[in-house]
């Protein structure tokens, strides 16, 4: 129980924040009303919202911790959606931006998804991937070499029992794009 409310607080502050609270502000900042214009976004936010309940789910079944760096998993995640690429939380957050930029056709809702997704990048090369590295060791640079960084490709299963739900890539010529793409 504990946990799933540690979750929980974490959602409603971190993604709350970035995804709710500040396009909020920069939707109505100048006093504007902001109308939904762009129906077909809710997918993309649907979409975003399910990835990251799922990634969510995963963190704190498999890794028994949170998202956040001060609450980290516990364990090394490689299963659910982190088979496919090794960021997908920070895909669902920038889905669900967006997506809230295209409803609302905003610019300076777009300028803010273009400038989270910098920051993301930023904080996944400079603190995460280190950090994870100096964690989990081995098991996460065959991860790394083996799941691309922000691009979804599909998993294989490998015969490497230490890490049997790490996939591998499929393709030879995927080879320059797949560790940091």
């Amino acid at each position: 129980m504990r946990l799933a409310l540690r979750n929980v607080l974490f959602t409603l502050v971190v993604p709350g924040a970035g995804a709710v609270y500040a396009p909020s502000w920069i939707l109505t900042r100048d006093g504007a009303s902001p109308r939904p214009v762009a129906f077909a976004a809710i997918t993309l936010i649907i979409a975003g919202l399910a990835l990251y309940v799922v990634c969510l789910w995963v963190f704190a079944t498999v890794g028994r911790g949170t998202p956040g760096p001060w609450d980290a998993p516990r364990q090394f995640v490689a299963t659910g959606p982190y088979r496919w690429v090794r960021n997908p939380i920070y895909i669902a957050a920038l889905l669900v931006l967006t997506g809230e930029a295209w409803l609302f056709m905003s610019p300076p809702l777009l300028m803010y998804v273009v400038l989270a997704a910098v920051a993301v990048h930023l904080f996944v090369v400079l603190y995460e991937e280190p950090t994870l590295r100096r964690r989990f060791g081995a098991e996460y640079e065959l991860y790394r070499r083996n799941v691309w960084r922000w691009i979804p490709h599909p998993p294989r299963s490998t015969t490497n029992a230490a890490i049997a739900e790490t996939p591998v890539r499929t393709t030879p010529s995927s080879a320059n794009l797949g560790r940091d793409t």
